[in-house]
């Protein structure tokens, strides 16, 4: 048995599937795609046996990408659960042959109740397709399965005719980077584009300060009191006069100079780097990174509002 050989025709015969659904594309995924975009409830898909496996997934695709989605499994939808449709949803349907009995069963209900009745089947005639408001094919002339009997290539047709859809659906409404990570907020993607350094940073009492007039040796127990390797320096009106950080104090003794008494200002970075309230906390690690330093100044109109270090930015996963 040549396993390698095996994998090979397998994903080929999967890849002349997909390749085969675009000439399949019609007035029909436009009358779907109208149809999801103006629904008032939920797109709810379902399917039985591996059709239902792949109604799953779309669905979860649909609920993420911004179209309120839910899986109702057909069995159990001809035992109440079809009490979860309303007349505002939308039914997307899953059956590669068009004639599953439990898919086919639900039709008059759904009829009934003036619930528009999408499909994604492998034959345009089947009866599912014909009592469909829309029907997206997605035909294929074989199974990548050698007995042609495994749903392998079907499934991976209509798998990719759901997202088709999904994307489409998502370009409809606009959605964009941060409606993303509203809906992936314990993902590390939604961190980085829904966290803000507003939510990490220290501030008030937490926040390391000292005066432009403080010794080197006051600005070290700010430090080591705050933990965060950095103390902001202000001048009389509180502004942010610079940073005197554990670089700084390196450099400082490199000057072979007893130091502790010396005024902070002497040896601070003037400046040092900042970002404003509110920006997104990737974009403090982008700077972090660009300036080559461990924390940064969080500021607002008023002036000084934080600090914030790289060892926050790990702890809330934002690296």
């Amino acid at each position: 048995m040549n396993f390698t050989e095996s994998a090979k025709r397998t994903i080929q015969l999967e890849l002349e599937a997909i390749a085969g659904l675009s000439a399949q594309i019609d007035s029909n995924f436009s009358i779907a795609a109208s149809l999801c975009v103006n629904c008032q409830g939920r797109v709810v898909v379902s399917g039985m046996g591996k059709s239902g496996h792949i109604g799953r997934k779309i669905s979860a695709t649909l609920a993420s990408t911004g179209t309120p989605s839910f899986f109702m499994h057909p069995a159990d939808a001809s035992h109440g659960d079809l009490g979860m449709l309303t007349g505002s949803d939308v039914v997307l349907a899953l059956s590669n042959s068009g004639a599953s009995s439990e898919i086919l069963e639900l039709i008059p209900t759904i009829k009934r109740r003036g619930i528009p009745l999408l499909s994604i089947t492998g034959d345009s005639r089947s009866k599912l397709a014909l009592a469909s408001d829309a029907h997206l094919s997605v035909r294929i002339s074989k199974e990548a399965c050698p007995l042609n009997l495994a749903p392998t290539s079907s499934t991976t047709a209509a798998l990719v005719m759901g997202d088709a859809l999904a994307i489409a659906l998502l370009e409809a409404r606009g959605f964009s980077h941060e409606d993303f990570a509203f809906s992936h907020p314990g993902g590390a993607l939604g961190r980085k584009l829904i966290l803000k350094v507003d939510d990490i940073m220290h501030s008030g009492i937490s926040m390391p300060k000292v005066t432009l007039n403080a010794t080197i040796l006051e600005a070290l127990i700010e430090m080591t009191d705050k933990k965060l390797g950095i103390t902001t320096v202000v001048d009389p009106l509180g502004q942010l006069a610079g940073v005197f950080s554990d670089g700084d104090l390196r450099r400082a003794l490199e000057s072979g100079k007893i130091i502790t008494d010396q005024p902070v200002k002497e040896y601070m970075t003037q400046g040092g780097a900042t970002i404003a309230l509110g920006s997104l906390a990737a974009e403090a690690v982008r700077l972090m990174q660009e300036q080559r330093v461990n924390a940064i100044v969080v500021t607002d109109q008023d002036g000084l509002a934080g600090v914030l270090n790289m060892h926050d930015l790990l702890q809330a996963g934002v690296v």
